[in-house]
């Protein structure tokens, strides 16, 4: 792995490894994570898949070339169809009473911001993570499961260990490095920020999942 990818994905090490060692993720790799914690989680990453999937689609608008306008298309349709099929089957439908978190909120909002503030490279790299962050937990989380079908999460670690969602991964990852190929040292800085916050996210929003983290009064 070379190019805008490597440098990124070296660079965020230390956020990945403090993902790994959420009480979170650990918990649900080995299925002691309490119900209560899933659900608050599962309730809340539906909400925030509302707000990337706007920017999945948004990404589908900017981009140059027909393949990636059907790739990005088609991956806000799966955020939004897909995915949610695994929430509902959790936490049923999330209606519009359902307050998102600080986190939830935060996280949407920059994604977002990026969408309607800067260019296709960096909306681009801010989107990656969410797809990069979640194969690589769920490869080794299926890899250390084994067997899931007994397993009490076993839904949820299949879903993002799957071969086809790396697929989509490497395909993201194939389009950021292309973009930063191609841009100069100005647009690159803004593709590491918008990939090196997106990161971080990813770490706050497990954390908060494990906090059940609510609004001050």
């Amino acid at each position: 792995m070379t190019g805008f990818c490597a440098r990124v994905w070296e660079e965020t090490a230390s956020t990945r490894d403090a993902i790994d060692a959420l009480p979170f993720v650990r918990g649900i790799g080995d299925g002691s994570l309490s119900r209560e914690r899933f659900d608050y989680y599962m309730t809340q990453d539906a909400l925030y898949l509302r707000g990337y999937a706007r920017a999945l689609a948004s990404a589908a608008s900017q981009a140059q070339t027909s393949d990636e306008i059907a790739f990005f298309a088609k991956a806000a349709h799966g955020a939004i169809v897909v995915e949610s099929s695994l929430h509902e089957g959790t936490v049923g439908s999330v209606g519009e009473e359902v307050r998102p978190s600080p986190t939830c909120t935060a996280y949407t909002s920059y994604v977002l911001s990026l969408a309607h503030t800067q260019g296709y490279p960096e909306l681009v790299a801010g989107i990656l993570p969410c797809f990069w962050i979640y194969t690589d937990v769920g490869e080794r989380l299926t890899a250390k499961a084994g067997d899931l079908t007994e397993h009490p999460y076993g839904e949820w670690i299949a879903t993002y260990g799957d071969e086809e969602f790396a697929r989509s991964t490497e395909q993201v990852k194939a389009i950021a490095d292309r973009l930063a190929e191609g841009a100069g040292e100005a647009t690159v800085a803004r593709m590491r920020e918008a990939f090196v916050r997106a990161t971080a996210y990813e770490w706050m929003f497990w954390d908060a999942a494990w906090r059940q983290e609510t609004w001050p009064r």
